[in-house]
């Protein structure tokens, strides 16, 4: 059971470093926090989340949460795929004794099968015959029963930006992630399913290993960042120099969008949200008209609660609150450099 607010260091900090040690990431754990950060938490890895101040049944409820993944050490996966060659490959990927795998090949199936059983994690491809995958995520969102499944969308193709902005719509309720490799799909679902590394096939080990090679990500890769703060850019610059990144400064949005335009090479971007000239907002719009793909990355003093959507509305892939916790920012910046 982790606290948020700790002196020292925070309990995001103390999420991000049990999940990201590979002796340590299988341990549930359950977050308590004053402020309703449950997405987050659950896209790190935790079981649940219980907001302050806390009942004495909320206490029962989770306790019974925790003895149940306890005493349960066999967790079930839900795999939603029509395509078969898939459904064998990604079943030989996760493998082993510790996962008991349900393939099915519908949503209809997928949707039977999450209201009348427990699962623990749910893999779905969104290009299905009977209904899209989106139809599947909404039906999933509005049923309490099952609405707080962990998904990894795991697809083949591109999605468009339409169709990403289309997912976030869901992440409320849902963790979803777009996986492209099977490396990072047998690291999600392994981080969801709290499995054991040390338990696993060697050969799964060293898969894992390839993906844990963080600092190899972030080499070498152009971030650009764009604020009007100074001191801001100097502190992140130092954070993001030290993993080996080169760095773009703009020091408004307008500079931002040139720059972004200009320079072919930048890999993601930082953007404030309250700058001069143009803000974020308008800068994030500004950039997509050319840059689809490019993973953007929101920064903005204010966390209120309407924040990360607008941001995500205005076209961008996620959002940090500031002061940036350089953690999490290095984290953040992992997951959308990955490919």
């Amino acid at each position: 059971m982790l606290d948020i607010g700790l002196p020292g260091i925070d309990g995001w900090t103390v999420l991000e470093r049990l999940k990201n040690n590979s002796d340590l990431r299988h341990i549930p754990v359950h977050i308590m926090s004053a402020a309703d950060s449950s997405l987050d938490a659950m896209r790190m890895g935790a079981i649940g989340f219980l907001t302050k101040p806390v009942t004495i049944e909320k206490v029962e409820k989770t306790f019974c949460k925790i003895e149940n993944i306890i005493t349960h050490p066999v967790r079930k996966l839900l795999v939603v795929e029509d395509d078969s060659i898939q459904c064998q490959s990604i079943k030989e990927l996760i493998g082993n004794g510790d996962v008991e795998t349900t393939m099915v090949a519908t949503d209809l199936l997928a949707y039977e099968a999450l209201t009348t059983q427990n699962y623990d994690c749910m893999i779905l491809d969104l290009g299905l015959e009977d209904m899209s995958g989106f139809e599947l995520l909404e039906k999933i969102r509005n049923n309490e029963a099952c609405s707080k499944i962990p998904v990894i969308v795991y697809t083949g193709r591109d999605l468009t930006l339409e169709e990403e902005k289309k997912l976030r719509k869901y992440t409320e309720s849902i963790i979803i992630k777009g996986v492209k490799s099977p490396e990072r799909l047998l690291e999600e679902s392994a981080l969801f399913l709290h499995r054991v590394e040390a338990d696993l096939p060697r050969e799964k080990q060293t898969l894992l290993k390839m993906v844990h090679d963080k600092e190899a990500v972030l080499s070498e890769k152009t971030v650009l960042l764009v604020d009007d703060d100074m001191r801001n850019v100097f502190a992140l610059s130092s954070v993001l120099e030290e993993k080996q990144m080169t760095v773009l400064i703009a020091r408004n949005g307008m500079e931002g969008v040139k720059k972004a335009n200009e320079h072919k090479e930048i890999d993601i971007v930082l953007m404030d949200i309250m700058m001069p000239k143009m803000d974020g907002y308008e800068a994030i719009q500004e950039i997509r008209k050319t840059k689809k793909k490019l993973p953007i990355i929101a920064l903005t003093a204010k966390a209120m609660k309407g924040d990360r959507n607008k941001c995500i509305e205005a076209g961008a892939n996620d959002y940090l609150a500031k002061p940036v916790d350089p953690d999490r920012l290095i984290s953040m910046l992992r997951v959308w450099l990955y490919s």
